[in-house]
């Protein structure tokens, strides 16, 4: 939709090809239906919350970054605001508020809508693009095209990778497709007691060998199979590349991170002698949800029941201890399906950055998820796509 805004705004007359019946509706999920549009960070801060190929995006960021992008909605009467960790969304809390602009645009703009259409092949002419063949055999007839076809997570959105299948078959590399920002499984069946229990104010420490990946203070969610969340997400694909190298990958989760083990051993022996006559769960009932409660005390076999007064030194200290670190083994994640974001697509040593076109088919150029970029949860991939899309339109518009 960015792309084909600024290809028109420029004068070229433009088709918007969608395999869906209304445009965005994968954006209409992001950010829990709010859409976290972008993030307020600077540019090198940016940069550094992708995975690996950040520096590709400077040009694009240079060329329309996360101000432009706020200054665009804005301008169109679409308030934004700024939120924690400097997350960015519409001042309506709705993606469909921003879905709504765009579409406007393109109407203003007099771009051509093909909806429910699926592409099946783009053709060439002495390596120059020529058209797009759709499912239905009708031919398109175009000498830029820009694909922008999003990964293959979430696919009920119409995310099937097929674009960038259609760019391997043209001879561009593919990174291979994994899940990002994507929740983990872990060996351990208690979480699926805890299914849909938010832990907040926490901190995680993944393992693997002398490896080590502390995160910040922040959330964590357990799921039926295993545990999502900001933290979770924000360091799942980093712990996916640990596990094709090991499989021993531990998970311990400080339930209190504000305090250390000695003042936190202290506290519970001050609240023993106060209320002695009490039963340890309802002690407890003032450091962790209840239903955490007998998972906790089932884990290192203490009775719920058991009076304060009756619990000794050693007990104590394993209650401690697993306060400071609830232990999990993970095992895997979810997959690609349930995956914000796919991590691979068309490699970056095919596409001039400058431009977003192909360097390997002249006239062919990439924007958003397909491309092997990806990065952190906080409105840093839908800039992304953002700024691709719209250096691509241009570039399409203009060379």
């Amino acid at each position: 939709m960015m792309a084909a805004i600024r290809a028109s705004a420029l004068g070229e007359e433009v088709t918007l090809i969608e395999k869906n019946p209304y445009p965005g509706k994968k954006l209409l999920l992001s950010g829990k239906g709010r859409c976290n549009l972008t993030n307020a960070g600077d540019l090198n801060s940016f940069i550094e919350r992708f995975s690996k190929n950040g520096a590709f995006l400077r040009d694009a960021f240079r060329k329309f970054f996360n101000i432009d992008l706020m200054q665009f909605f804005q301008k169109r009467g679409l308030k934004v605001k700024v939120e924690r960790q400097l997350r960015v969304f519409p001042v309506s809390d709705r993606s469909s508020s921003i879905v709504k602009i765009l579409t406007q645009e393109l109407i203003k703009n007099k771009v051509t809508f093909l909806y429910k259409n699926k592409i099946k092949d783009i053709f060439l002419q002495n390596n120059q693009v020529k058209g797009v063949l759709l499912e239905n055999n009708k031919i398109i007839r175009a000498d830029k095209i820009i694909l922008a076809t999003g990964g293959s997570s979430y696919s009920f959105t119409g995310s099937t990778a097929e674009g960038i299948k259609i760019a391997g078959k043209l001879g561009h590399n593919i990174t291979p497709l994994k899940p990002g920002l994507v929740p983990l499984e872990v060996r351990q069946e208690y979480p699926k007691r805890l299914e849909g229990l938010t832990l907040k104010n926490i901190r995680l420490k993944f393992s693997s060998g002398e490896k080590q990946l502390i995160s910040e203070i922040g959330e964590l969610l357990f799921t039926g199979g295993g545990i999502s969340g900001p933290l979770v997400l924000s360091l799942s694909s980093r712990i996916l590349d640990w596990l094709e190298k090991s499989k021993n990958i531990s998970l311990e989760i400080d339930l209190k991170p504000a305090v250390s083990s000695e003042q936190l051993d202290a506290r519970l022996l001050r609240e023993f002698k106060l209320n002695s006559k009490k039963t340890l769960k309802n002690i407890l009932k003032s450091l962790l949800p209840v239903s955490l409660i007998e998972v906790a005390l089932g884990i290192i076999n203490i009775p719920a029941d058991k009076k304060v007064s009756q619990i000794g030194r050693e007990e104590r200290f394993r209650l401690v201890s697993l306060l400071k670190g609830l232990h999990l083994d993970i095992i895997s994640s979810q997959g690609l399906e349930f995956a914000m974001v796919t991590r691979g697509g068309v490699s970056l040593r095919d596409i001039n950055p400058r431009t977003m076109e192909s360097r390997i088919v002249k006239g062919l150029y990439f924007a958003g998820e397909m491309i092997d970029i990806d990065a952190d949860t906080g409105g840093f991939n839908l800039q992304a796509a953002f700024s691709t899309g719209y250096l691509a339109g241009e570039s399409a518009a203009i060379n």
